[in-house]
């Protein structure tokens, strides 16, 4: 009988490869956030793992979020307010379009805005080396 492999989430991976190790519900809220095909916010990750550790608290939640963005495994959205989401960071770069009626947030990749990005800081002398854009607007109505 062979022995399955434990999956490991990729943001597991990361603070291996940094030897830091992570609790069991850190574990937890790591998959939570890896396998989200969406952009949960941090009551959205509390009430997903919390439904597989019932011990994980809210606070758990926040604390651990924080750590996460703190050692740049997670990237933080910003709705306004107080109002955020999250996504694991990956090396696939992308943009986002939030609709601020819904909440929603739209992936997308454009090579016309990122050439016009690195044309932008060339003309005032940079080397583009990273950004990060976000654009919020509200759905057009069909008429």
């Amino acid at each position: 009988m062979i022995a399955k492999k434990k999956q490991t989430s990729r943001i597991e991976e990361s603070f291996l490869d940094k030897g830091i190790k992570l609790t069991h519900q850190r574990k937890i809220i790591a998959k939570v956030i890896t396998d989200s095909s969406d952009h949960p916010d941090a009551n959205e990750v509390f009430i997903r793992a919390n439904k597989i550790d019932n011990r994980i608290s809210l606070a758990t939640v926040y604390r651990t979020i924080k750590l996460f963005e703190e050692n740049h495994v997670l990237n933080r959205i910003e709705l306004g307010g107080k109002r955020a989401r999250y996504e694991e960071l990956t090396d696939s770069h992308h943009d986002h379009l939030i609709d601020i009626e819904s909440g929603e947030i739209i992936e997308f990749v454009d090579e016309e805005i990122e050439e016009l990005q690195k044309k932008v800081a060339k003309k005032l002398g940079y080397n583009l080396v990273d950004h990060k854009m976000e654009l919020f607007g509200k759905k057009i109505k069909s008429n």
